[in-house]
């Protein structure tokens, strides 16, 4: 594998990505919320991720800077992102799939949203998380630069750490014991790790 094919492999599964998340964003858009914990911090907290998950990247793609923050391309490293990737790619349609109506980009409860407890979410109750860790570590393998190969993990890593524990109190909230006992059966990315 070349540093070229790297990139390319990097920007096709940014554009894989996309594919699978519209049309389950179209269909967001047609079911009404219920409830939404949203903040300003929200939207600060997306545009964070989005910036280390495409925004830098794209950039270091495009021009190859900074230089300064480049090291040598391995093609062992960029194999092991390509198969991550597809991998990444495949959680992603599965969490889709499975979420249905229930899915939303921010922390909402659709109208009649429900507490998915099967598929992907039997083994993790934050599949989603999961593959945009995966994402993150991908890049990380995909492009040899300590910018633009880390900002996934800065950029989603600042997402994670500052949301999930929102977004656990409000499926709490509005599913009380049942999701208290999802959580005490589940964990929260890595199947029977954490």
């Amino acid at each position: 594998m070349t540093l070229t094919a790297a990139k390319i492999i990097w920007l096709l599964g940014c554009i894989a990505w996309w594919a699978i998340r519209y049309p389950h964003q179209r269909r967001s858009r047609k079911t009404a919320i219920a409830s939404s914990t949203q903040k300003p911090l929200e939207r600060v907290l997306l545009g964070i991720s989005f910036s280390g998950l495409f925004l830098v990247p794209l950039f270091y793609v495009i021009t190859q800077q900074p230089k300064f923050a480049s090291y040598a391309f391995q093609p062992v490293l960029a194999w092991l992102g390509a198969a991550l990737f597809v991998v990444t790619l495949y959680l992603f349609y599965a969490v889709h799939r499975d979420l249905g109506r229930s899915w939303s980009v921010t922390l909402e409860l659709r109208d009649k949203h429900a507490l998915i407890t099967h598929g992907v979410y039997r083994y993790v109750r934050h599949p989603m998380y999961s593959a945009f860790w995966m994402w993150a570590i991908a890049q990380a393998l995909l492009l040899p630069n300590w910018l633009a190969g880390l900002s996934g993990i800065a950029g989603f890593g600042t997402l994670y750490f500052c949301r999930v524990r929102n977004e656990e109190r409000m499926m709490q909230a509005a599913f009380g014991a049942e999701y208290e006992d999802y959580a005490a059966r589940t964990k929260r990315i890595i199947p029977g790790i954490y």
